[in-house]
């Protein structure tokens, strides 16, 4: 993770790239002008050194991929760039994909220029890319979220492992991870409990997993959730 004034740094390099190539005039951008776009942002922005850390037509197989990123030799993650102009497709993804399995590359990042798109590839049988995160250089009101998740592509957070740091955080934060939490005994023994003596009733371990089965699977408005909050305890 980037330091204070690194991540100010960071957050003042994404706000000069917006203003310089996010305007109106851009709007038709094609796909050779957009990869102007992406040296800038790989150079300035993420603060990758030309040419020995940014690969760019990089062959696979007999096709080329636009950028393949990497630092103290080793490939950290490709570049997939479409033209300003287009919305980001699964087809687009598919292309990326391939290139990042044909070569081995763990991480995809696929861009318009305006919207960034990272995905992890994941190396089992039938292959796929799963989306780590997604943000629109467009969406003010999101600035620090954006900072949050690129982050994690700047040079520095890469050479120290923050891929894999983030990648650790998404998996921890699934909802199936975080679902088998829930059926932990001291979890179903916690709400049996509490649900005992609020409500002056006896509850099996088989009622309060099928209430949890029933919170999984169906879907509850956040408005309706009761919160309960603990009472202090009295020293």
């Amino acid at each position: 993770m980037l330091n204070k004034s690194k991540k100010l740094k960071l957050a003042n390099s994404l706000k000069n790239y917006s203003k310089k190539f996010l305007h109106k005039k851009m709007v038709e951008l094609d796909e050779s002008g957009t990869r102007l776009m992406i040296n800038a942002f790989l150079t300035d922005v993420l603060g990758y050194a030309p040419i020995e850390e940014i690969k760019t037509e990089y062959m696979i197989r007999g096709t080329y991929a636009d950028y393949v990123i990497q630092s103290k030799g080793i490939q950290h993650f490709l570049v997939e760039v479409k033209a300003l102009s287009l919305q980001l497709s699964d087809k687009h993804l598919r292309q990326a994909t391939n290139y990042g399995a044909n070569e081995g590359i763990d991480w995809i990042l696929l861009t318009n220029g305006r919207a960034f798109d990272l995905y992890k590839v994941i190396f089992e049988k039938p292959i796929y890319a799963r989306k780590v995160f997604s943000v629109d250089l467009t969406d003010s009101k999101k600035i620090k979220d954006i900072i949050n998740d690129i982050e994690f592509l700047h040079k520095e957070c890469v050479e120290n492992k923050g891929l894999e740091a983030l990648w650790n955080k998404t998996v921890a934060l699934d909802p199936e991870y975080i679902a088998g939490y829930l059926f932990e005994p001291s979890v179903t023994n916690f709400i049996k409990r509490n649900l005992n003596k609020k409500f002056k009733s006896r509850f099996s371990t088989e009622e309060i997993n099928h209430s949890i089965a029933k919170i999984i699977t169906e879907n509850i408005a956040i408005e309706n959730v009761k919160i309960t909050k603990q009472k202090k305890k009295k020293k």
